[in-house]
């Protein structure tokens, strides 16, 4: 029985599409009500099966998926009340926008003035007022996804899926969309279930995220905390930059471990991952947590030769050789103090235990 607190309820579901392989493994999730949660992760890796199997469009091979408090695995997909969002608009051509809109509505046979109060509704809310006339040909990628997004929400369902749907856009229109929809979710407070590959689009407009790696959620988690606090490799090489070095715990004590690296140097980590002396770790840093010419109190300082730096107007991304990684990437702000960087200096770098997180070595 679901939880009466989830609003949607993965209930142990796995994924066969051959009787053999498991796309989805033992999938356990919540969902509350007015959530924005992104399902992110690599192709394959099961999230787009889920949205699948939510929408109706694929049915659970072990388990059950429940939508406030009922089973719906048996419910079809025209039966469930959800606005879905596809990466191709999936827009009517031979209909207008009002037209595309209305469509949801007329099948659930409302009378024509709440249908149109409903289109002009929606319309505002993707600020396309007065394009109802407008056939999806006259419009842009970016007004065609408005307009889809519009017709997800024109029935007031409880629970949106958007699948992918500004991958077709360019940089700057997706960037402003994300925007757009996060604005629209906090203001009208609808539960959406998001997939993407995208980790900054992720981290930019979900309430939680969860990262799936071969059929299974790896971390569930806040997008900061995602960021900041990964429970393992696969999510900190994943979720943004990162730096790494492989080594061996030679002491546990005190909330701190040390890392002996195969170059016979020490470095002072997070036990994350880690419990006792001997075993194999990787130990993950955010390339902004290590900084050159560090000042006052850092446990880890070390020497790095620069091999490249790459100008970023904002910043400056620096490659550095340091303890056998010569992949050490640093964000260094563009500030006057930092020009004076040079291919091939000598730079101390340093940076606190606490930012390196010892993690499992798989």
């Amino acid at each position: 029985m679901a939880d009466p607190k989830s609003f949607v309820k993965f209930d142990k579901v796995d994924k066969s599409y051959d009787g053999k392989v498991l796309v989805v493994k033992n999938l356990n999730l919540d969902i509350n009500e007015g959530e924005f949660i992104t399902m992110l992760g690599p192709s394959g890796s099961g999230k787009t099966t889920c949205l699948m199997m939510l929408a109706g469009f694929e049915t659970p091979t072990n388990g059950e998926i429940y939508l406030d408090s009922n089973p719906i695995s048996k419910i079809p997909p025209h039966k469930r009340g959800i606005g879905m969002v596809f990466q191709n608009y999936a827009l009517f051509p031979h209909l207008t926008v009002y037209e595309n809109l209305a469509f949801p509505l007329k099948v659930r046979k409302l009378l024509k003035s709440e249908i149109d109060k409903k289109v002009d509704k929606a319309l505002s809310m993707v600020s396309l007022s007065g394009f109802e006339q407008r056939m999806p040909n006259q419009l842009s990628g970016g007004q065609q996804q408005r307009v889809a997004v519009a017709r997800s929400l024109v029935f007031d369902p409880q629970l949106v899926l958007m699948d992918e749907p500004l991958g077709a856009l360019d940089k700057n229109l997706r960037e402003s969309m994300q925007y757009e929809i996060k604005h629209i979710h906090e203001s009208i407070g609808v539960t959406i279930v998001y997939v993407t590959h995208d980790q900054g689009e992720a981290l930019t407009m979900s309430s939680r995220i969860a990262v799936f790696n071969d059929g299974k959620i790896q971390q569930l988690s806040s997008p900061d905390k995602l960021y900041e606090e990964p429970v393992n490799t696969f999510v900190a090489g994943f979720i943004g930059e990162n730096n790494t070095f492989s080594g061996e715990v030679s002491e546990i004590s005190n909330g701190k471990c040390k890392v002996k690296l195969a170059s016979g140097a020490e470095i002072i980590s997070n036990p994350i991952s880690v419990k006792s002396k001997g075993e194999k770790t990787i130990v993950s840093l955010r390339p902004e947590r290590a900084i050159i010419d560090p000042e006052g109190k850092m446990d880890n300082r070390q020497k790095g030769k620069i091999e490249e730096i790459i100008y970023h107007g904002d910043h400056a991304r620096v490659r550095l050789n340091i303890l056998g990684n010569k992949d050490f990437i640093l964000k260094v702000p563009n500030s006057s103090s930092r020009m004076d960087l040079k291919r091939g200096n000598e730079v101390d770098i340093g940076w606190n235990s606490k930012d390196a997180r010892a993690l499992d070595s798989k």
